[in-house]
Order: structure tokens, then C-alpha cells, then sequence
């Protein structure tokens, strides 16, 4: 269920990866000098730091200035502006066309099955799709299971009785060979 995205999200994804490309990557100061450093960023703190106090030579700190284009900051990668879905009722106020539904993770697994099949019928993305599946699948299988099962006895319960050999040998011990 792949949805095109329209053009000037298409626009706003190419500025947002423009100016990506001219950000510096933001390391953690000394990173570069020692092993036991990942690059993930940390905010410098020490008196002396001369990342916190910008000198020259030294790798850029995080600041506001970099911050992304505000038309493409809501955006997904997809394209698409994402809505937190809570229940059935916030799949109408969603434009299937510029939005995405990202189903919150509070919501459990029936109602969740339902925003999905909801979802699908009005032709709204779903973010998450791969948690809603799954769950919907652990839940169609106990209830295709019953189906079948009730289609093969009739509809009553099928009980199952001991073959005859069991109802004899019940009373007896079983004597071991050696």
C-alpha cells in the first residue's frame, strides 16, 4: 500500500538532504584520540573545553544554527507528515494523501488490529506497520484454529476418548523387562 507522495514533499525531502550535506558531522570531542570513545556527541563541559569554547582547529559544537529546514521538519523520510493514532475515531481527521498514521504505543493489541483494518479501508499509511502486523496475525490465529476446528466436529465440541487397550491396561502396573 504505497501511496505517491506529492510534489512538494518530494521538494522538501531534497532541501532537507541538501542541507544535511553541508552540516558537519558532530563528534564527541577526542573520540578520534581514544578507543574507548564512541563518536556519538556529548555536550563538552569542562572548564578549559576548547569545544565549548569554540576555538579554531577544534570540531563545531551542536548548536541551533544547524538546525534543519522548518518546512521539512515534521516530515517522515516517506514523505509523509506523521499523526499519533490513539484510536479508531483519529483515523478521520487524517489527509491520506500528505499523512501518515503512527499508532501510539500505548494502544494494545485488539485495538490495534482494529486502527490497522480501519486503516486499510480509508487507504492510510501506517508507520508502524510491522508491530501492527504481527499482532494481528498472533490474533487471527487462535480464531482460525477455532474455525476450522468447529467445521470439522459439526459445531459441538469433539471430546476425545481413550482407545480401548488404554481402558483396559488403566488398572495395571506396568512391569519393566530387563
Amino acid at each position: 500500500m504505497t501511496l505517491p507522495r506529492t510534489a512538494t514533499s518530494e521538494k522538501k525531502l531534497k532541501l532537507r538532504k541538501r542541507v544535511k550535506e553541508s552540516k558537519p558531522n558532530f563528534v564527541r570531542q577526542e573520540s578520534w584520540k581514544y578507543i574507548r570513545l564512541k563518536e556519538n556527541w556529548r555536550r563538552p563541559h569542562g572548564i578549559d573545553n576548547k569545544v565549548r569554547k569554540r576555538f579554531k582547529g577544534w570540531p563545531p559544537r551542536v548548536s541551533a544554527g544547524y538546525r534543519g529546514p522548518k518546512a521539512a521538519r515534521a516530515l517522515h523520510p516517506s514523505g509523509f507528515e506523521e499523526v499519533s493514532v490513539h484510536n479508531e475515531d483519529d483515523l478521520n481527521q487524517i489527509d491520506p494523501k500528505t499523512q501518515a498514521a503512527r499508532i501510539a504505543h500505548t494502544v494494545g493489541k485488539k485495538k490495534r488490529a482494529r486502527i490497522l483494518t480501519e486503516a486499510r479501508k480509508k487507504k492510510i499509511k501506517v508507520l508502524n506497520l510491522r508491530q501492527a502486523k504481527e499482532t494481528a496475525k498472533k490474533e487471527e490465529e487462535p480464531a482460525e484454529e477455532a474455525e476450522t476446528e468447529e467445521a470439522e466436529t459439526g459445531g459441538a465440541l469433539k471430546r476425545e476418548e481413550p482407545k480401548p487397550e488404554e481402558k483396559a491396561n488403566k488398572g495395571k502396573k506396568k512391569v519393566e523387562k530387563k
